[in-house]
């Protein structure tokens, strides 16, 4: 039974068989992101069509299902650029620096996610096992390096997009001088601390690749884990989770499909803005010129990517 559809409006829901029939939600129950739904019917199946997806819970008639909130295809556009676009040195560096920084907690891979999740990161990106060991050793003292600090910037961008940078530096000063260059650059701003904080919300991501499982197997998998929301396509699974929870959906979905791409905090918008295809190249201009920095780790936006946008940067 494919082919259904959800409509939510206030605390009533409407689920409708693509053959027009339609059954009647009598009940829904929120639990954060995720809701259980009580239904006239039996035997609703597994759908992701408009943005939510059925998972049947038992033979009775309890369904629980998520409205999701439209994952951006941001990541998905950086992915494919970073593939194309970066160079391996400048991709090891950054890797080295959140690999060093995670050290500083515990050198324990064991008793340290964060380190785990910088390490197989390194990993998948071929790093040397020398590299990997290099930079664990400038974190204890075994080696000689910069001590890095965590900083994060917020602004704007072109069309008052909100702009959020996260960087590793060792030098406060300079990085804040060329963040702000590369602003003003692209005709944005730099803006205070909390400024477009507001504008996301922090959370956990987890990445696989999409031939680890089918989306209904990686779907279902990560909901029993705990996580909040997981969503695929062509060429991953994203899976979402609350910040304290991350480690713990983390292991399981490792215990079943290996270590993952990457694993960790994020920050998503909480509403996208919509820009016109100009406005996204250049907004796009500004975030390859923060990440051509070796102190930036990552940049998020809050910029609507449509498809028409994606192919005029595939252009």
């Amino acid at each position: 039974m494919d082919g259904w559809t959800l409509s939510r409006k206030q605390d009533i829901a409407a689920v409708e068989i693509s053959a027009c029939q339609s059954v009647r939600v009598v009940s829904v129950q929120s639990i954060g992101a995720q809701y259980i739904a009580r239904s006239a019917c039996l035997g609703i199946s597994r759908s992701h069509r408009h943005g939510a997806r059925f998972a049947l819970i038992d033979n009775t008639q309890e369904y629980r299902f998520q409205v999701m909130a439209g994952h951006s295809q941001f990541k998905n556009i950086m992915h494919r650029k970073g593939a194309q676009d970066k160079k391996r040195a400048k991709i090891f560096t950054k890797l080295a620096r959140e690999i060093t920084v995670s050290a500083k907690i515990s050198d324990d891979i064991s008793s340290n996610p964060r380190l785990r999740a910088a390490i197989v990161a390194a990993r998948g990106q071929n790093m040397p096992k020398d590299n990997i060991d290099r930079a664990i050793k400038k974190a204890t003292g075994a080696g000689e390096g910069d001590n890095f600090e965590e900083v994060r910037y917020e602004g704007y961008g072109t069309a008052g997009v909100a702009v959020v940078v996260e960087a590793l530096t060792d030098n406060r000063n300079r990085t804040a001088s060329e963040v702000r260059a590369a602003f003003a650059k692209s005709g944005g701003n730099l803006g205070e601390t909390g400024s477009v904080g507001f504008m996301f919300n922090r959370l956990g991501e987890i990445v696989y690749p999409a031939d680890k499982a089918s989306a209904d197997e990686m779907f279902e998998a990560a909901l029993e884990a705990g996580a909040a929301n997981a969503e695929s396509d062509d060429e991953n699974h994203v899976i979402e989770t609350e910040i304290e929870e991350l480690n713990n959906v983390r292991e399981a979905l490792t215990e079943k499909f290996g270590d993952p791409e990457s694993a960790k905090l994020v920050f998503r918008a909480v509403t996208e803005a919509d820009v016109s295809v100009e406005q996204g190249q250049s907004v796009m201009k500004l975030v390859d010129a923060l990440e051509d920095n070796d102190d930036v780790q990552n940049v998020w936006t809050n910029v609507n990517w449509t498809d028409e946008i994606i192919a005029a940067l595939d252009n």
